[in-house]
């Protein structure tokens, strides 16, 4: 009878979810709404957000059942009292809450989840503790992620890597269909100094440098969402380009991110490169999302060796790990030059992707918010 009981318990149990970056629709995005539709297989969930088409815009993009998911009010926004959201949160058992360094006051169990390190965060002052100490459990997206949280919050979290495609959906390789495209994909916004946090410049220098000395018959082709502020932005690469082969796909949607991954061969990111990532490591990959997208489709990556990136890439068997510019060109011209060697990496990129799938990250969020409850 008791175990009847706290499986009714759990059943019933009110989630809110938080992402103070959910208009960007970026990697972060699809892993809070991911969670939020698992959860819901269970749980009543709701989203906190004033955009009424942000679920269906998630939905589109991301390929990701919403349906059993509420849109509620936002009360994580600055102009909001501390009074009301410790009132509003009394109706949720649980709030998930995707920290930006942040912490809420909420008066229900709080799950706080880190997508980077916090280093600036200063975790001691007399506030931040008592919020500190409501926290029930942290979840970080990465062994990188946490092993920074981890020392800042004085806790021992949970990682649980992000979604990438349910066990069903994962798609078919068919490597002769392939083209000889090199692909990046990302989210386009730039630091405080204007430099470009996923580093697209960068690699459009590098591939128009390669084609200078001798690369044929590639092109390279940036899939790059971003918001209205940073369209100007954007429209400079396009100066950057020039009449070198490289394409740029704004805004993609799904179908068209999901051609993209089939017909390419190469993964490139670059993100954390040039970077003082011991004073900064928050500007490395946090994870990587779609390195193992790219993987799960056949493309072998070819990426920084900084960040989550590790946890991914296995060094000469599924891609490439790089440090300097030079060495991004050469392992890169290794693959362009070696057909019989890109296709074996390939088959082992397919197989090192496929422990990332959305069905295992299911079971593991499902089980975080059981076995506290």
């Amino acid at each position: 009878m008791q175990s009847r009981l706290k499986l009714a318990r759990i059943s019933l149990m009110r989630i809110g979810v938080y992402d103070p970056y959910l208009d960007t629709l970026g990697g972060g995005e699809k892993y809070m709404l991911t969670a939020a539709s698992c959860l819901s297989q269970k749980h009543e969930v709701s989203v906190f957000w004033d955009q009424k088409d942000i679920l269906l815009s998630g939905q589109n993009k991301f390929d990701i059942d919403l349906s059993r998911v509420n849109l509620v009010p936002d009360i994580f926004t600055t102009d909001t009292s501390i009074i009301r959201k410790i009132l509003d949160t009394r109706r949720f058992d649980a709030i998930l809450f995707l920290s930006d360094g942040s912490l809420p006051f909420v008066s229900s169990d709080l799950y706080v989840h880190f997508q980077f390190p916090v280093e600036w965060v200063n975790a001691k002052g007399l506030i931040q503790s008592q919020k500190i100490k409501r926290i029930k459990k942290i979840i970080c997206n990465s062994n990188f992620t946490k092993s920074y949280i981890d020392k800042k919050f004085n806790k021992d979290s949970i990682v649980l890597h992000p979604p990438t495609y349910l066990e069903e959906k994962m798609p078919k390789v068919n490597f002769d269909k392939k083209q000889n495209i090199i692909l990046n994909v990302g989210r386009y916004a730039t630091f405080p100094n204007k430099v470009s946090v996923k580093k697209q410049e960068f690699m459009i220098d590098a591939f128009k440098r390669m084609c200078d000395l001798g690369l044929r018959d590639y092109q390279f082709h940036l899939v790059i969402s971003y918001l209205n502020v940073d369209k100007e932005k954007v429209k400079n690469l396009y100066k950057r380009i020039g009449k070198y082969p490289i394409k740029i796909l704004e805004n993609a949607s799904y179908k068209d991110l999901s051609r993209e991954y089939a017909l390419s061969k190469i993964y490139w990111h670059a993100a954390g490169v040039n970077e003082d990532l011991d004073k900064f490591p928050e500007k490395a990959e946090h994870f990587g999302i779609t390195t193992v997208e790219a993987e799960i489709n056949g493309l072998v990556p070819v990426v920084f060796d900084a960040g989550g990136q590790k946890e991914i890439v296995k060094e000469g068997e599924s891609g490439y790990l790089w440090t300097s510019d030079i060495e991004f060109i050469e392992k890169t011209f290794v693959v362009t030059r070696n057909a019989s060697l890109l296709r074996k990496m390939s088959d082992k990129a397919v197989i090192s992707g496929h422990k990332f799938s959305t069905n295992l990250f299911s079971q593991k969020i499902l089980n975080i918010f059981d076995n506290e409850n």
